[in-house]
């Protein structure tokens, strides 16, 4: 192996453990200041997956981590989309909901009943 590729090759390791680095500290600082979100002021549910979709550049586990919050966050939103058209499955709507029986008015008696009937002979 001559000189000229050792030194190509050992420059290529270097680019390559330095962009790791660099992107573990770029990516970690970022979602520990969306973690810092979560209790202080901002917008800590859009930092977070950035931070981890930087550190997915380089990490499997930072992807898989953010697709499971991509999968949440669609669950989320379908489900807010339901609650916003009225088809919340957690309770039943008018129209699904069986027949509720109405009891008759109870019938006047006494002095009730001769009022009631005076009444409807005039109207």
């Amino acid at each position: 192996m001559s000189p000229q590729s050792q030194i190509w090759r050992a420059a290529s390791l270097t680019y390559k453990a330095a962009r790791r680095i660099a992107v573990a500290v770029i990516g970690s600082t970022v979602v520990l200041v969306g973690i810092a979100m979560m209790v202080l002021p901002g917008p800590a549910f859009i930092v977070i997956p950035t931070g981890l979709a930087i550190l997915g550049l380089e990490f499997a586990w930072a992807r898989r981590w953010l697709r499971t919050i991509k999968r949440g966050a669609k669950r989320g939103l379908n489900g807010l989309g339901a609650l916003a058209n009225g088809k919340n499955k957690r309770t039943p709507s008018a129209a699904n909901s069986p027949p509720v029986a109405v009891p008759d008015p109870p019938k006047p008696s006494g002095l009730a009943e001769e009022v009631a009937n005076q009444t409807e002979k005039h109207v």
